[in-house]
């Protein structure tokens, strides 16, 4: 079962990855096509995502390991077939004749870390090391899927690097036992497909970073590097036949440029009245002001109506947010923070929320507006004490030395699956 109908709601359950090998396996030529800045050491990024889990659990939260729910679904032969069906297109020719494999950690292993070639490479590039690339970016579970109420809406990956991601998703929700019931509001692809629409200008990218789910009623999508218009005119489709789903749908054009490849790295609910957010994007007066259209999901025509920045649009449909810049005044400050995912918050209940612990100046802004400011590690020695049900506003800071060169904070780590309502 899953339900989420806010980005701050009390978080009960939560989808995450741990890196596993697939990073290891990272080579640089790799970098630019999976949009990491470096290549990461494995043990330290797991001892940093490690302590986030049991810090999550700590504080009463359920924590879903997304291989292991995807191993779960490959128990049976059906569904072991099906993956294998949809891998082994990417496979060089001498596998595409192999049977799928013979149990659900084997295909679990082979779809995210990849498969290495055969015998010693005789080249440095990546086609020459593996005869199936490894998924490095499965650790960022935001992306695959967008729950939204009680349904899911699957991603259309923009490059082709991410695409195995969205496999896994659809495999994971058509094949687990407690998944397969979730109703499909959307799959990009599918619509797609009925359009004519798969190549080209016209193909849908829809990423789950670039959705928030600001209430019941309020949806918010950045048009981005990540997610097009086209996408975006489905998803408002899709969204408009549902019987009790979403009225307004915001959709934020984001300046085209690296740092803002989704909008949750310019914009993040924080509590009922308050989003850490990327001033100039959100709120500047400048070039780089994000323009928001606002579309009446209960219209016929579905036309976008011009509604100036994101915060002036929520605030019509009563969801009133004080701006908190990350980075705090400096626009020097304000760009190295953004860069390392300062706007990047995850909310576990109202006011209570995890950034990475470099962005030191939001978290003097966030200590200005109120917030107990606490070391992660503190929380998990028993130094300090956290309760989600206390009203208090407190930002834990993560260890995020090696995680944060991934290029993705908390909000992008995580999948809420289960949120009580707001």
């Amino acid at each position: 079962m899953v339900n989420v109908t806010s980005e701050i709601g009390r978080l009960r359950k939560v989808l995450v990855h741990e890196p596993g090998p697939e990073v290891d396996r990272m080579v640089p030529p790799m970098m630019e096509e999976l949009l990491f800045d470096d290549i990461l050491f494995g043990d330290r990024a797991r001892d940093e995502h490690r302590r986030f889990r049991r810090l999550l659990q700590l504080l009463g939260i359920e924590v879903v390991e997304a291989n292991q729910l995807l191993a779960e679904a490959l128990a049976g032969n059906e569904a072991r077939a099906w993956l294998w069906e949809m891998l082994r297109l990417e496979a060089p020719q001498e596998l595409r004749g192999a049977a799928p494999a013979a149990t659900a950690e084997e295909a679990v292993a082979t779809a995210v870390g990849g498969l290495l070639a055969a015998d010693p490479p005789h080249g440095i590039e990546v086609e020459d090391l593996f005869r199936l690339a490894p998924l490095p970016n499965w650790c960022f579970q935001r992306d695959p899927q967008v729950i939204l109420g009680d349904g899911v809406i699957f991603s259309a990956m923009a490059t082709a690097a991410r695409w195995r991601e969205g496999v896994l998703t659809r495999c994971t929700f058509q094949f687990h036992p407690d998944l397969s019931d979730t109703p499909v509001i959307l799959d990009p692809l599918r619509e797609a497909q009925n359009l004519g629409h798969l190549l080209g200008p016209h193909r849908p990218c829809l990423e789950g970073g670039d959705v928030l789910v600001m209430s019941s009623e309020v949806v918010a999508v950045g048009v981005s590097e990540r997610t097009n218009s086209a996408a975006v005119e489905i998803l408002a489709a899709a969204l408009a036949e549902l019987e009790d789903g979403p009225r307004w749908l915001e959709v934020v054009h984001l300046p085209h440029r690296r740092a803002y490849m989704h909008l949750d790295t310019v914009f993040t609910p924080l509590d009922h009245d308050a989003a850490l957010v990327f001033e100039p994007v959100i709120c500047g007066s400048g070039p780089q002001l994000a323009e928001t259209y606002e579309v009446d999901l209960h219209s016929s025509d579905l036309a976008p109506h011009h509604r100036g920045c994101l915060l002036e649009a929520l605030a019509a449909r009563g969801l009133d947010l004080e701006p908190i810049p990350c980075g705090g005044v400096d626009p020097v400050t304000q760009q190295r923070e953004q860069w390392t995912d300062g706007a990047n918050a995850f909310a576990l209940a109202p006011g209570v929320i995890v950034l990475y612990d470099r962005n030191l100046r939001t978290a003097d802004e966030l200590a200005g507006k109120g917030f107990r400011v606490v070391a992660a590690k503190d929380v998990l020695l028993g130094a300090e004490e956290v309760d989600l049900t206390q009203n208090e506003r407190v930002c834990l800071m993560l260890e995020s030395y090696e995680m944060s060169r991934a290029r993705g904070g908390p909000h992008c780590l995580t999948h809420p699956l289960e949120r009580d309502e707001v």
